[in-house]
């Protein structure tokens, strides 16, 4: 019952947005007399982005800033997610440059609605300076301007937290805040299984039943993307982490928190299991209990590889082809997308918007994109949720180095 609990607003997402493929294969484009009811739940969700965006990405550095970690655990904490990240967001590139579920889709770009993207308007240094900055303050608090709008937050939460006393104050309306934009997202949320099934009715609608098995073939390809990854990727870490024993260690006690993962489809729920795992395989509490949570809300697989995969299902559609500079684009975008759905909360659809607006998609297609990390978001838990319990091992070898077990006995598994 815990199990269909944790699953049911999933399982009525996912069912919304079957009954509206459902109803675009058989009503063809009359199916968009339903798309002003997808329309308006969209737009309810687009004007709570900037807000939240900024509410919790200041707050949040705000509390991390008063927090007192130790330099050189931090800095290998960093080189570990952005090492393990980087491997992710190559092998699902690699992936998908090799099988692309969408090669063969017929489309007609002029039904979805596109915006020609800016690299193919201006000189490289033009695009980095409006890639990341705007000429504006207003300018900032728009949903196309996301990325400027991080960079300013993540300011403007160090600027607060350097002031001291005087910027308590700001620091309390910065959490409150985000409190009650969280609040005001999870209301609208519960309309999420009918106005996405309405906007997805509209898509097939347009598009055929080819996006329906391109979305399918998308799923395969995760699923394949997964195996490798936790498999493969984490054994290699383990490895690498602490050879042979390292490599028996974490597979003798991963099993609890993968199981964890599928069964709670949350990577914030695993926290507890995760610390606990990784103090069995010989991991320093200090470590693990920093390491773990901090992952869970920067460090995630899963939704860097999805994160490639949804960049490169967009062009794929509209039938634009990316020259090799932009593989570095894609990838970056990518791990920054992985970022901001970590450190900010619901950042599902923030990181779909954030991908529209830096390659010039217009914001209306950030919904085609979320009905991915629907029907990903389980395998990406698992990713998200084990990956960091092999970063806590990689930590703490370059924290304390190659006789680090010597020093700290693994916690026998409870039978």
């Amino acid at each position: 019952m815990d199990i269909l609990k944790n699953y049911s607003f999933t399982l009525l997402l996912l069912s919304g947005i079957l009954l509206g493929g459902i109803c675009g294969v058989v009503f063809g484009e009359d199916a968009s007399v339903v798309k002003p009811i997808g329309d308006i739940f969209l737009n309810l969700i687009f004007v709570l982005i900037v807000p939240l965006v900024f509410l919790s990405i200041s707050s949040s550095i705000c509390n991390m800033r008063q927090s007192n970690m130790v330099g050189k655990v931090i800095l290998n904490i960093v080189l570990v997610f952005l090492a393990t990240a980087v491997v992710s967001a190559l092998l699902a590139y690699g992936f998908i440059s090799i099988y692309n579920p969408l090669g063969g889709i017929q489309h007609s770009i002029s039904d979805i609605g596109y915006i020609p993207p800016v690299a193919n308007q201006l000189s490289s240094a033009e695009v980095l300076v409006k890639t990341f900055t705007v000429s504006d303050f207003l300018l900032l608090f728009t949903k196309s301007n996301l990325l400027p709008l991080i960079i300013f937050s993540i300011f403007f939460g160090l600027a607060t937290s350097m002031v001291g006393e005087k910027g308590k104050p700001v620091v309390s309306f910065l959490n409150a805040g985000t409190e009650v934009i969280l609040k005001m997202m999870s209301i609208i949320m519960k309309a999420a299984p009918i106005g996405l099934g309405c906007y997805f009715a509209d898509t097939v609608g347009k598009l055929g039943e080819q996006i329906l098995n391109g979305y399918m073939q998308v799923f395969i390809l995760f699923l394949i993307l997964t195996g490798i990854s936790f498999f493969g990727l984490n054994s290699l870490y383990a490895l690498l982490a602490g050879g042979r024993k390292g490599f028996f260690a974490f597979w003798k006690n991963i099993p609890a928190p993968a199981l964890t993962a599928i069964a709670t489809s949350s990577s914030a729920a695993c926290i507890p299991i995760n610390i606990e795992s990784s103090k069995r395989m010989g991991v320093p509490a200090s470590i693990a209990e920093t390491v773990i949570p901090l992952g869970t809300n920067i460090h995630k697989d899963g939704s860097i590889m999805g994160g490639v995969i949804k960049i490169i299902f967009l062009f794929t559609i509209f039938g634009q082809t990316m020259p090799m500079p932009n593989v570095f684009v894609i990838i970056g975008m990518a791990l920054l997308v992985g970022a901001v759905m970590g450190a900010i909360p619901s950042g599902g659809m923030t990181g779909e918007l954030l991908i529209c607006s830096v390659f010039g998609f217009s914001p209306e297609l950030a919904g085609t994109i979320l009905i991915i990390s629907t029907i990903i978001d389980i395998p990406a838990t698992l990713l998200n949720s084990t990956g960091n319990v092999v970063c806590a091992m990689l930590v703490a070898r370059l924290s304390e180095g190659k006789n680090r077990t010597k020093n700290h006995k693994s916690i026998p598994s409870k039978q």
